[in-house]
């Protein structure tokens, strides 16, 4: 019998802590981040090519870091502070994107907000994985997502509003609309740092032992199937950047493009938490199988769409795949793994789909650019791609059949 749906007046204050954290650090990092890309190939010049490696690398690098912080938490028997370095760290570095005025610049900035993205993730999913019981991981993981999401849904109608007021329909990003944007940013991100820092308790890790070598062989052999299929899935899912300069080569102007991005993260907010409080009464994979499912369709929308209107439908079903799949995805791992390695396993599973993202969006702006006098194969090509990624990943996590496992265990599941 499915146990009965799980209110969110059970959940611990160090969810509602990490939650609030995560919405105004979304308020934040939504009044720049998306409009970067735009800057950069609007003001800046810079082409596609340039633009996947400074969020590849971006990504990269925040992974690797991700790996070793979720392994430094679990040896120092710490989650919160790491956490706290990380946002601080994050919050320090946007004001610099005020000078970017090349794309070295640029990047560099890039590159050092990553590194806090890096370093408080793994030990932040550990702390929200072990403040609740293991039945209610999927609540926990949707509502954290939902509370994220919200605050990029209030950050993108802050941006709307000032770019409606300072450019109105205008297609290409100005210099000084960006500038704007960045110099509001800084008042959210600074009290998500507060949030977390005063509202949330640091746990003893459960079953604490001796931290394991940064290996995958010590988090078992569902664990590491798993992450294998994620990754196939994660070769195709390039930077969403591409979808915004896609939506922009389809016509739609910059305001277009906020409005789209609001209700993308409306929908998201809407179905996140209760898909993660579904995955705890019907199974996370099946949530997952039908994410990548949806991904996969969109995914081809997008490159066969013929106008802007089409990707701006697109995009907004697209919130339903985050909905679906990335809380559940969180959550899975939890139940993978002992209780003892899930900073470790966090730290993997997000070091290892995001050192993906470097050859991701690689190949997405050669697919699209190419490089040197090779003109790649157009804006379409690595959506199409994305999509085949997406639907033979569905398929592979279909026919697996993961073991049944005690979500709290303390022992090594591959044993």
């Amino acid at each position: 019998m499915a146990p009965r749906p799980a209110s969110l007046r059970s959940l611990s204050r160090n969810v509602w802590a990490t939650a609030l954290t995560s919405f105004l650090t979304d308020v934040s990092s939504e009044m720049v981040l998306n409009l970067l890309p735009l800057y950069l190939a609007n003001v800046l010049g810079v082409r596609t090519n340039v633009i996947g490696l400074i969020e590849g690398v971006a990504e990269s690098t925040s992974s690797l870091l991700k790996l070793f912080s979720g392994w430094l938490s679990d040896r120092l028997g710490t989650r919160k502070w790491l956490a706290v370095a990380g946002y601080g760290l994050s919050s320090l570095a946007k004001p610099f994107f005020l000078i970017a005025n090349s794309w070295g610049v640029v990047a560099g900035v890039r590159w050092a907000d990553r590194v806090g993205k890096g370093l408080r993730t793994a030990p932040r999913d550990a702390l929200v994985a072990e403040s609740v019981e293991p039945a209610r991981r999927g609540l926990a993981f949707g509502f954290q997502r939902a509370a994220d999401t919200a605050g990029a849904t209030l950050g993108l109608l802050i941006t709307l509003g000032v770019v409606w007021a300072a450019q109105s329909r205008s297609v290409a990003l100005s210099a000084g609309t960006f500038r704007t944007m960045v110099l509001l940013s800084l008042l959210p991100a600074a009290l998500a740092v507060l949030v977390l820092a005063l509202g949330a308790r640091d746990l003893a890790v459960k079953g604490q032992r001796p931290a394991p070598r940064l290996a995958l062989a010590g988090l078992g052999r569902p664990f590491i199937v798993f992450l294998l299929i994620n990754g196939l899935f994660d070769l195709g899912n390039s930077s969403d950047a591409f979808l915004v300069l896609r939506a922009q080569e389809r016509g739609l102007s910059v305001t277009g493009i906020l409005g789209m991005l609001v209700v993308f993260n409306l929908i998201y907010t809407l179905v996140s938490t209760p898909a993660g409080n579904l995955s705890d009464r019907v199974g996370r994979r099946r949530l997952i199988i039908g994410g990548w499912l949806v991904y996969a369709f969109i995914y081809l929308g997008f490159a066969l769409a013929q106008a802007g209107w089409h990707i701006w439908l697109l995009y907004v079903a697209y919130g339903l795949y985050y909905g679906l799949a990335f809380g559940a995805g969180k959550a899975m791992v939890a139940d993978l793994v002992p209780a003892a390695l899930s900073g470790t396993a966090y730290g993997t599973y997000n070091a290892v789909l995001g050192l993906l993202d470097l050859p991701a969006s690689l190949l997405a702006g050669l697919l699209w650019q190419g490089a040197g006098r090779w003109p790649g194969f157009g804006p379409a090509a690595p959506f199409a791609f994305g999509a085949a990624c997406a639907l033979l990943a569905a398929l592979l996590l279909s026919a697996w059949r993961p073991p049944a496992a005690s979500p709290s265990s303390t022992e090594n599941p591959n044993t």
